[in-house]
């Protein structure tokens, strides 16, 4: 990538970033609304890498609207992302409504995820889903039943579902987080080139575990991520581990 490119597209993130923490400080109190920057060796998602393998720096904005709504968005650098179509960067808006019952936590939440530099001709541009996680304590741990769908859509070549199990657990005595999740990706499919965006094997199981340290407003973390994908015939489908670091504003 030519160096101008690059640093194009770090001004234009970082300007993002700026508006975003310009609207912590000034639409609701600073205890309102949730700010994070951070960066990871690789942004991967459900088992695959949308960053090609490399670094990238993410930020995220939660703002609560309403009882048990709140509004937020993510920016994640991909710098010419392969995976989707040479996008240099990929943006999640959505919502999310969760409610207390009894012993469950249950949410509802709607997603849009757009890669603005995509290359449209060949069909990368956004595609939305929808998802439900149910939320339990078991002893000591939480545990979260989830599913998410994304509808037919020309830009992922049919639809997509995302059914997964993860668990979580605090570490007595430490500021440390252990998790794990797996989880399923499957779907219809209309086009198969653009099928292979989500799913490059067809259908397939990832897992991972991760272990997340917290002080303050610092964090850190690395994760284990694998697929049962034939990785030599997909790139960046294989076993990885990623280091994090974030900040909360």
């Amino acid at each position: 990538m030519h160096p101008t490119d690059r640093l194009r597209r770090a001004a234009w993130l970082g300007a993002l970033l700026l508006a975003g923490h310009a609207h912590a400080g000034t639409a609701q109190s600073p205890s309102a609304i949730t700010a994070t920057v951070e960066t990871a060796s690789d942004e991967r998602r459900r088992g695959l890498s949308w960053s090609d393998g490399d670094p990238v720096l993410r930020g995220t904005l939660s703002v609560p609207v309403a009882d048990g709504l709140s509004l937020d968005g993510t920016a994640t650098t991909l710098w010419g992302s392969d995976r989707h179509g040479g996008a240099d960067a990929v943006l999640d808006v959505g919502a999310t409504y969760a409610r207390q019952l009894g012993g469950f936590r249950l949410s509802a939440e709607g997603r849009y995820h757009l890669f603005p530099g995509a290359d449209h001709a060949f069909g990368h541009w956004g595609y939305g889903e929808v998802g439900a996680i149910a939320g339990f304590l078991l002893g000591p741990a939480s545990v979260d039943l989830a599913a998410r769908y994304a509808p037919r859509q020309s830009s992922i070549g049919g639809d997509n579902l995302y059914v997964s199990a993860s668990s979580a657990i605090a570490i007595p005595g430490t500021p440390l987080t252990l998790s794990g999740h797996v989880g399923r990706s499957s779907g219809d499919v209309r086009d198969p080139l653009r099928a292979t965006r989500l799913r490059p094997d067809g259908n397939y199981w990832d897992h991972g575990v991760a272990l997340d340290w917290y002080r303050g407003r610092w964090s850190a973390g690395l994760r284990y991520a694998d697929t049962d994908i034939d990785a030599p015939n997909s790139a960046h489908a294989g076993a990885s581990l990623i280091a994090r670091i974030g900040f909360t504003l």
